[in-house]
């Protein structure tokens, strides 16, 4: 018997319009699938929509049309609750959106006594787990403007586990990032897949792309150009523009 995929994306179009300018399309039917446990990673130029797919996934941005639908539970059902939606779906950001007037360990705890109804005492025992997994233990009384960037996005990585979602968002999560830094980050993105995470990941980071994830996309112009995988799609491509893109930045 087939396995049901936990994330299913089917022809999801999104379409921006803004007054005084021609309506913009960001995605353009949309498909694609990720089962429990895998690591999907999109890739493409500036502009062809892998952000905009990734807030789509979250409910951060709303569709035009098509279905997206998480561990069997439907986005666009409107008897579905899009604030428990998003607990289910974590997401970690480029530039980090921690509470700046609170501490690292507040950043993980205040969230689960919001959203999970967590008791402080729980909370904060399970902040200071996660904080630890994240190599910021001797970190949580420090203020985000206290830390580096790549400290900042372990606490943003770790705020979003709080939540114990089933599926991980990373939208270009090191892009900004200095070079020293990504490393560290990308390897606890490894180990958050080798610990059975499920994972969509927009990144640049082809070496990244090519060790850890089972699917790849190749979006381009809000289409998916190209999908399989990442043999696939980086070692033998079948397209003309994914194999132009690879060109340049392999």
């Amino acid at each position: 018997m087939a396995v049901e995929p936990l994330l299913r994306v089917q022809a999801v179009t999104k379409t921006y319009r803004r007054d005084g300018q021609p309506a913009y399309l960001a995605l353009a039917g949309i498909d694609c699938e990720l089962r429990r446990g895998e690591v999907m990673v999109v890739v493409g130029p500036s502009g062809s929509g892998k952000s905009t797919l990734l807030r789509t996934l979250n409910g951060l941005e709303t569709i035009d049309s098509g279905a997206i639908t998480v561990d069997g539970v439907s986005l666009t059902d409107p008897a579905t609750d899009i604030n428990r939606w998003r607990t289910d779906v974590g997401m970690v950001f480029q530039h980090f959106n921690l509470f700046q007037h609170r501490n690292a360990l507040d950043n993980v705890a205040l969230p689960q006594r919001v959203v999970r109804g967590r008791d402080r005492a729980q909370a904060e025992r399970y902040a200071r787990e996660l904080l630890g997994r994240v190599g910021m233990a001797d970190y949580g009384a420090r203020y985000p403007s206290q830390l580096s960037g790549g400290q900042q996005q372990r606490v943003a990585i770790a705020r979003a586990l709080a939540m114990d979602p089933k599926l991980m968002l990373f939208d270009e999560a090191t892009s900004a990032l200095d070079p020293e830094t990504v490393g560290g980050i990308l390897e606890l993105m490894r180990a958050l897949a080798r610990d059975g995470m499920t994972m969509a990941v927009v990144t640049h980071e082809m070496g990244f792309a090519r060790d850890v994830a089972d699917r790849a996309l190749f979006m381009d112009a809000g289409r998916v150009i190209e999908a399989g995988t990442p043999a696939e799609v980086f070692g033998s491509p079948r397209e003309a523009r994914t194999r132009a893109f690879l060109e340049k930045i392999l």
